[in-house]
């Protein structure tokens, strides 16, 4: 509300430093888990090779952070409580920042809202104590130490007890402050963590990271499975690519081990952990075509490039950064978990199999049973097939191939030769050729939609509809890849008025947008005319889709909305036009579908991101009968 009157004008006055360093506090801490990270961060840039978070009752009245860092002299303890301090700049060169830290004002910014108190012995001095308590400091003070730098904040927030109001529970701020040290574990593999809980008097170990040493993905998958856990690293591909100065390595999930939020997503600019807009969008586009909405891939992700390339000082948490060559990171991105995606071929992920196994298993009653069954040798094996084999009878009964083919079915072999040139009656080959193939010979099927295979070492079951649903798609994709969208050009080109800023938008990426049939030009003042759009999408509202178009560039600095609209359609097409559940398959049909999910990428999925086939190994099975 303005008060300002003509009679009475508003002074300028200089502010203190407490009240300077109260309003940069409201900045740089936010709560608890912010207090510990600019602290973690401190400690890791002062080389740190193992760090040790105490709290009490979720950081409100005691956070304390030991490293084994270099360590700061008795004369630097009054300078690093000074704002703009710092030892990780010269101020020189803004972008060239290789730190977490540079600003200078976490200690200050601390030191003024709480009971701050730093402890520190660097190499060859002693050790020395300073504290600092609403923003009044104390002298320095011997203490003792044997090295690196304890900090100890209490009482957050006692000079601003507003701020207290609008913290959550104890439960809330340290699952906050879990969810920053396993971020900053995950940056840095080489470097151990410990989180312990001591409130109430008691110490608990919420969290621990031993370092991890080897190679850049044996450190990683180390770090990554005490921290995401081993189904991720047993379920994600190594992503290892670089494009004009810009590097992106890490680990990406394969699309069946997803999960219903983006809480699984942790990306990293430099070694920093960031939540960035124009990242998380090209996550979003490159998993598009093997997840529905509603389903969220699980990634860890670096991003390395020359800072020059990237902004980091943007926001006062570090947590958004601004690229120079924004295209050139998304696209990289983008062709890079594709290409990993595709290599994976047909592979699911093994928790498929898992929650099948503990769909199957028995609820327990009562103790374990012994069976003392031993397991015959091969020849009696041989000797009990013999004797379970139906007879053969004189003239072969062949009650569903003397039939003429229905549509579907022609439709199945027309499709499969299309593939692999014809659909030939299954042979006799040598035992256990198809079984070495990776999704193994064709054994039968079920309720006219499973198929069921057998592999050298277990079992697979292939769903018929969703496995062939994948291979149309991926067929009709290709097809569209070579010959282009086809565009239907307008009557009437239809007008839509937008803002100039939107107008800009659009019209930057026009080129691309053309590409997908979807023709615009800028018709004076800020209108643009929609002369074309994509034949396959029929009759479309052009100013809805240039509106959902324009909302998606907000939320993520791109579109490929028109793109995932195409591809929405040719999925349901390739739903309508594969093979339907309940529709009998001859051997050579369901072995024909085995040959080709092998040879097509992503068709360990249907096109929604379920799915297609389940494997399970003879031992797995064996257990299930109690046969270990």
């Amino acid at each position: 509300m303005n008060t300002f009157s003509p009679n009475m004008r508003p002074i300028i006055r200089q502010l203190d430093d407490s009240a300077i360093n109260r309003i940069a506090a409201g900045e740089v801490v936010e709560r608890p888990a912010s207090a510990v990270k600019e602290l973690v961060e401190n400690a890791i840039d002062a080389g740190a090779r193992r760090v040790t978070i105490e709290l009490a009752d979720g950081g409100k009245t005691l956070i304390r952070v030991t490293d084994d860092g270099c360590g700061m002299s008795a004369d630097e303890l009054p300078l690093a409580l000074s704002r703009h301090a710092t030892s990780k700049i010269d101020g020189s060169d803004l972008l060239n920042i290789h730190s977490f830290g540079f600003r200078g004002e976490a200690l200050p910014s601390l030191g003024a809202v709480g009971r701050l108190t730093i402890q520190s012995r660097a190499s060859g001095e002693e050790a020395a104590e300073i504290a600092v308590a609403g923003g009044q400091m104390v002298a320095v003070k011997p203490c003792a130490l044997n090295g690196g730098t304890v900090v100890t904040l209490r009482d957050l927030f006692y000079a601003t007890p507003a701020r207290l109001k609008f913290l959550r529970s104890d439960r809330a701020e340290m699952q906050a402050i879990s969810e920053i040290i396993k971020r900053l574990a995950m940056a840095e593999p080489s470097v151990g963590f410990t989180l312990r809980d001591v409130s109430d008097g008691k110490d608990r170990t919420t969290f621990r990271a031993d370092p991890c040493s080897g190679d850049l993905f044996d450190a990683l998958r180390g770090r990554l499975a005490q921290v995401m856990g081993g189904e991720f690293t047993d379920n994600a591909l190594n992503i290892d690519a670089e494009r004009e100065g810009f590097r992106l390595t890490g680990l990406a999930a394969l699309p069946t081990y997803s999960r219903g939020s983006s809480v699984a997503q942790h990306l990293f600019v430099n070694g920093r952990p960031v939540q960035d807009r124009l990242l998380l969008g090209a996550l979003r586009g490159a998993y598009a075509d093997y997840l529905s909405r509603e389903r969220h891939p699980a990634v860890a992700l670096f991003v390395d490039c020359d800072p020059h390339k990237v902004d980091v000082n943007v926001h006062p948490a570090k947590s958004e950064v601004r690229f120079r060559e924004p295209g050139l990171v998304r696209g990289l991105i983008v062709s890079a978990l594709r290409h990993a995606l595709a290599e994976a071929g047909h592979r699911a992920s093994t928790t498929v199999a898992g929650a099948t196994l503990g769909a199957m298993r028995p609820e327990p009653s009562g103790p374990p049973r012994v069976y003392q069954m031993d397991r015959p040798s091969q020849g009696a094996l041989s000797a009990a097939y013999r004797a379970q084999a139906p007879m053969t009878p004189a003239a072969p009964y062949q009650p569903y191939e003397a039939q003429a083919p229905r549509p579907a079915e022609a439709g199945f072999a027309e499709f499969a030769g299309s593939f692999s040139g014809r659909v030939d009656p299954v042979e006799d080959s040598p035992k256990g050729a198809d079984e070495a193939l990776p999704l193994g010979a064709a054994r039968g099927q079920v309720h006219e939609n499973y198929i069921i295979a057998q592999t050298g070492d277990g079992i697979v079951i292939v769903d018929q509809h969703a496995a062939h649903e994948r291979l149309v798609y991926e067929k009709l994709k290709h097809q569209m890849a070579e010959r282009g969208v086809a565009a239907q050009a307008l009557l009437i080109p239809e007008i839509v008025e937008l803002s100039a800023d939107d107008l800009s938008r659009l019209l930057s990426i026009a080129d691309d947008l053309s590409r997908m049939g979807l023709t615009i030009e800028a018709f004076g003042g800020s209108a643009v005319a929609v002369r074309e759009t994509p034949a396959i999408l029929g009759e479309v509202n052009a100013k809805a889709l240039l509106t959902d178009i324009l909302d998606e560039i907000a939320d993520f600095g791109s579109s490929q909305l028109v793109q995932e609209k195409i591809e929405a359609i040719l999925s349901r097409v390739a739903c309508h036009g594969s093979i339907r559940s309940g529709r009998r398959m001859r051997a050579e049909e369901m072995n024909a579908l085995l040959r080709e999910m092998e040879a097509t990428p992503h068709s360990g999925q249907c096109n929604h991101g379920r799915p297609t086939y389940v494997e399970l190994k003879l031992s797995d099975i064996e257990r299930l009968f109690g046969r270990t």
